[in-house]
């Protein structure tokens, strides 16, 4: 139980009910994108920002609570998972501290990350949440979002047992299938519905934020063929 872990209670007004009878079965990661954690934990409590997070991790490991798991937090925002549009709904959001990409990004601290896989593997198993519904807010959000970022370490989450990673499969896909694969896994290549996005824009978004997540060393906006073997080997066995 979280309970037994050390956490420090700091309430968000920006919150409301999930929807009666909402089962909770993804986590989402962030990063707070902010120059430090002060300024951080302000915005997140703002109720001009309208922006939350159940928890927070700051660089030295401490966990704040800032919104009960059962209600609501905002931190998604428009955002889609196997074509499911109201994320925060079903989601628990964990927001990290880290400067983030518009602040010089930098690798997340070891204490961070052993803070993260305690909590991580409490939620996971209180709300038995798999681990391919273990995701960055990139990959909810390709368009608007590019957190935690290539330089999360996903790697360690998979060998914790909290998240998916690849055992590539070699495969002959076309672009098209590729595209088809990545809907089937979960990722929104098409935007949100009424926005009048390009598709193509948002196939572009897709890619990067699949290999910001499953390959960083390369950030591509079209899919090549190591990219196709890491999804191809995802859809086969999804929670390897």
């Amino acid at each position: 139980m979280t309970d037994s872990l050390a956490i420090e209670e700091l309430p968000s007004p920006n919150c409301d009910d999930r929807p009666a009878g909402q089962k909770i079965d993804t986590l989402i990661l962030h990063y707070t994108g902010m120059p430090d954690a002060g300024q951080a934990l302000r915005r997140l409590r703002d109720p001009q920002a309208k922006v939350s997070a159940h928890y927070v991790i700051d660089e030295a490991g401490k966990i704040y609570r800032m919104v009960p798991e059962e209600k609501r937090a905002w931190h998604a925002g428009i955002s889609a998972w196997k074509g499911e549009r109201d994320i925060n709904a079903r989601s628990i959001g964990l927001e990290i501290v880290n400067t983030g990409h518009e602040f010089g990004y930098r690798p997340f601290k070891l204490e961070q990350m052993d803070a993260l896989v305690a909590l991580a593997k409490d939620i996971k198993t209180r709300h038995d949440i798999p681990p391919e519904r273990v995701l960055g807010h990139s990959d909810v959000a390709p368009l608007r979002k590019q957190d935690p970022g290539e330089l999360f370490d996903w790697y360690r989450l998979f060998a914790e047992g909290i998240a998916t990673w690849p055992t590539p499969k070699l495969v002959e896909w076309s672009d098209e299938q590729f595209f088809e694969a990545l809907a089937a896994f979960g990722y929104d290549v098409s935007g949100p519905p009424n926005a009048k996005i390009d598709p193509q824009i948002a196939r572009r978004a897709v890619c990067v934020a699949f290999c910001r997540h499953f390959r960083p060393a390369v950030l591509r906006p079209v899919p090549d063929p190591e990219m196709k073997s890491i999804l191809a080997g995802l859809v086969d066995n999804p929670a390897a």
